[in-house]
């Protein structure tokens, strides 16, 4: 019985199984075969062009004696927390003002979504004009009495990567706060009536009810911000392009320029390589407790 089942359910909605193929070969052609590609030409002493001389370990080998990859990794992590720290509190917060129904509600949603809307270059170049200590927030501050205010983060190498962030959260803070906002219209309003009637806090009613039934918005929403972290390159390069010094750079843009500039297909692939091992050895944990643990419950 269970194997004349299964030819109907292996031909059950043909028409879209057949409609996938071209997505499906696309995915293991472009993705699995270059991300297959790219590894094993990290191992090869590949130039200007690819090629098949086998080198071992040793691209990796220099690549963690580079002092400028050793500060990208730094940076990245630095960048990411704070990032991910941020723009969730940020993002939540604003998203529970606007839940209050205040008015010009739909004025303030797009103000504080009209950023996202901007690329990273427009982004990077806009908060390289204001931080810029000649005419932007310093100038102005100067101007007003207070002589000797410094404010010129883009121009101090400990701090470089905190310009990087006030731009990278302008951006992207307001879909955060979308995404909770309809997160948090999503909860039932029979709650926030029961929280009252019992005389719970707002704050304790955030924080022990409503933000844990918001836990696939959360979700969704960490995985958007880490795939932003992960692929920082532009707003770095129109911001500082890696200064002053290396100072600011990132993973992305080093993998770039040794790939284009630099003309060593090895070195960047090795660099590739690494970030392709790193985002798996979080994704996969989380990936396991998030559907394998249910599946092993249920």
């Amino acid at each position: 019985m269970a194997t004349a089942k299964r030819p109907v359910q292996l031909f059950r909605n043909m028409s879209a199984k057949i409609a996938a193929i071209p997505m499906v070969l696309t995915a293991l052609v472009i993705f699995v075969g270059c991300t297959i590609w790219t590894i094993v030409h990290s191992f090869t002493k590949s130039k200007l062009l690819p090629n098949t001389k086998w080198i071992g370990f040793d691209q990796y080998e220099r690549l963690f004696s580079q002092n400028r990859w050793l500060i990208s990794i730094e940076n990245i992590a630095i960048y990411g927390i704070c990032s991910l720290i941020f723009s969730l509190v940020i993002g939540f917060l604003l998203a529970a003002m606007l839940d209050q129904k205040i008015r010009f509600e739909d004025t303030f949603r797009t103000i504080f979504l009209y950023p996202f809307a901007l690329s990273f270059i427009v982004t990077g170049l806009v908060w390289q004009w204001v931080l810029n200590p000649e005419f932007g927030i310093q100038s102005i501050v100067r101007g007003l009495g207070w002589e000797n205010f410094t404010f010129d983060p883009l121009y101090d190498a400990d701090l470089v990567i905190y310009g990087v962030l006030i731009a990278g959260l302008w951006q992207g803070t307001g879909l955060i706060m979308c995404l909770m906002l309809a997160g948090l219209r999503g909860i039932d309003e029979d709650i926030w009536k029961a929280a009252r009637v019992d005389g719970i806090p707002m704050w304790k009613t955030y924080l022990f009810i409503v933000i844990p039934m918001m836990r696939p918005v959360f979700i969704t929403t960490l995985v958007i911000i880490a795939a932003g972290i992960v692929k920082v390159y532009d707003l770095v390069v129109a911001q500082t392009n890696g200064g002053p010094g290396i100072a600011s750079e990132v993973p992305a843009k080093y993998v770039y320029d040794y790939m284009f500039q630099n003309q060593n297909l090895g070195q960047g692939f090795a660099a590739s390589t690494v970030m392709l091992v790193t985002v798996l050895i979080i994704l996969i944990p989380w990936a396991y407790l998030e559907f394998g643990g249910k599946k092993a419950h249920g």
